[in-house]
């Protein structure tokens, strides 16, 4: 069977078995990717898969360099890698690309055993509780706003729009005017 045959069965199979999950994107007649996991889930995962020009008898390309992959760590990106590499060496010569998602979906605790998810807001807050004294300065006075006076704010409010913007124009300059002093 020709190679270009191989890629439109898969390609056709994968669009009507992924057709409507969400997790599944196709990003090009070669490329593909599949979340495992739901969004919310920290231990959630993104795979991509790409063809190559001699696929399915060279292994295709799997990466997990997607941002959606940032908070996991390079060990585990790594390990996760290579387990697929494993299940791509046991089906070489044939179409594997659902094969590879299944078995990550089916594995998905296991690649993730060792991923610690950060919990970003916590962190932040230790940070900030660790950089900053409890007790707040004594030493240091709070800025003061400027007062105005009724009749400043009433001066102010008259050059004001409702939103307290200045109109369009308000510092412009007449041209006609200046024009006049100067040639005069």
């Amino acid at each position: 069977m020709c190679a270009a045959c191989t890629y439109m069965m898969e390609l056709e199979a994968l669009r009507s078995i992924y057709e409507g999950d969400e997790s599944f994107r196709e990003l090009s007649p070669v490329s593909f990717q599949y979340r495992i996991g739901e969004n919310d889930d920290p231990k959630a995962f993104l795979i991509e898969i790409s063809w190559t020009e001699t696929y399915p008898q060279t292994p295709p390309i799997i990466s997990m360099n997607a941002f959606f992959n940032n908070n996991i760590s390079s060990a585990v990106k790594q390990s996760i890698l290579a387990k697929l590499q494993e299940a791509v060496a046991a089906n070489l010569g044939t179409a594997m690309t659902y094969t590879l998602f299944e078995y990550a979906k089916d594995n998905k605790d296991q690649f993730m055993e060792n991923h610690n998810p950060i919990n970003s807001t916590t962190t932040i807050s230790n940070i900030i509780s660790i950089e900053t004294p409890n007790t707040a300065p004594s030493s240091k006075k709070k800025d003061k706003k400027e007062q105005l006076s009724k009749a400043q704010k009433r001066k102010l409010a008259d050059k004001t729009d409702h939103k307290g913007e200045l109109p369009r124009g308000w510092n412009w300059v007449d041209v006609v005017k200046v024009f006049k002093q100067n040639w005069l």
